[in-house]
């Protein structure tokens, strides 16, 4: 592997420090990690280490809960729901770049039946929140029962849902591929709104399996986005017109981004395909917990044996998908 570049999502946040500055585990600040002098990774304007002295030697406040008022259920098939919620404002503000995400649970549940869901859309102006949820386990069958006017608690804002996330930033005046499967149509949303502002043409390879349904119909319209509708993958593995097809786009030199939203096994075989010199992100399907880096389930190490906490460490997406167990 090349030397890797990390970040912290949340550093120089409302949120910076955090809990795991208290404990000597700061992902940037060399001094809240444990070592003798300022050596710091990724500087953002703010000392980390004075904002913890100067908060009193702990760390920041932690997200909060609000109550979400639902607005609209959608059930697009019998596995997907779409929930648009009304939030307050600032909230709302705090999501509309790629990569956010809150936590959702009913309002009667305890605390550990959050669940992690990457945002769909937002409204500004409507201050409304778009979210779909695909129901697997325990916690999505306990959304099913929801109608209009109940209420959800949504937890957040939290931003690190997309590995690689400064390329679409990047992604200015060029070509983008776009490669989503499933669920992952949904936190494509998002990065298709964002390169389109910035002057993309959008190219889109899309799969509904296992479902049947165009969900995200209205906002390929809307940026103008070339659909190609095929099977990305079958039996655990890359098509061989998939393959085909995504080689060929990508030989275009105005090429300057190929994001995946899919499984970790889709997002490794496709990056494993595709030249080094392409900028790539994919969004991040670690098991999540808490989401402030205390929990430990969204902890990964690959061949480097470095500990990885995906729910705040930003970096390039092959530095998560090589050397990793997929399965």
């Amino acid at each position: 592997m090349s030397y890797e570049i990390w970040d912290c999502i949340d550093a120089g946040s409302e949120f910076c420090p955090c809990h795991l500055a208290e404990q000597g585990e700061c992902l940037l600040c060399s001094q809240l990690n444990g070592k003798n002098f300022c050596d710091c990774l990724c500087w953002k304007g703010v000392c980390i280490y004075q904002e913890f002295i100067w908060n009193g030697n702990k760390a920041k406040r932690i997200r909060e809960s609000y109550n979400a008022e639902i607005l609209k259920v959608e059930a697009i098939e019998k596995k997907i729901y779409i929930f648009t919620l009304a939030l307050p404002q600032r909230l709302i503000k705090s999501l509309q770049h790629p990569g956010a995400y809150v936590f959702v649970k009913k309002d009667s549940n305890d605390n550990f039946f959050d669940i992690p869901i990457s945002v769909m859309d937002i409204n500004i102006d409507d201050s409304t929140l778009k979210i779909a949820i695909e129901i697997k386990g325990i916690k999505t069958k306990k959304l099913t029962d929801l109608k209009e006017k109940d209420n959800l608690i949504i937890r957040g804002p939290y931003w690190n849902g997309i590995h690689g996330v400064r390329n679409i930033f990047k992604a200015r005046d060029g070509k983008c591929l776009l490669i989503a499967r499933g669920i992952g149509l949904a936190p494509m949303v998002p990065v298709l709104k964002k390169l389109y502002g910035n002057g993309n043409e959008i190219i889109a390879i899309l799969d509904y399996s296992p479902y049947n349904t165009n969900y995200v119909k209205d906002y390929l319209e809307l940026c103008n986005v070339e659909a190609i509708n095929m099977k990305i993958m079958e039996k655990g593995e890359l098509t061989q017109e998939f393959i085909d097809v995504m080689l060929k786009i990508s030989g275009d030199e105005k090429l300057n981004l190929v994001h995946c939203d899919g499984a970790d096994k889709m997002s490794h075989d496709i990056l494993s395909l595709l030249s080094q010199d392409i900028p790539f992100s994919c969004c991040n399907n670690a098991k999540m917990c808490c989401g402030e880096g205390i929990c430990g389930s969204c902890v990964v190490k690959t061949q480097d044996r470095k500990q990885r906490r995906l729910c705040k460490l930003q970096t390039e997406a092959k530095y998560i998908l090589e050397g990793r167990r997929l399965f």
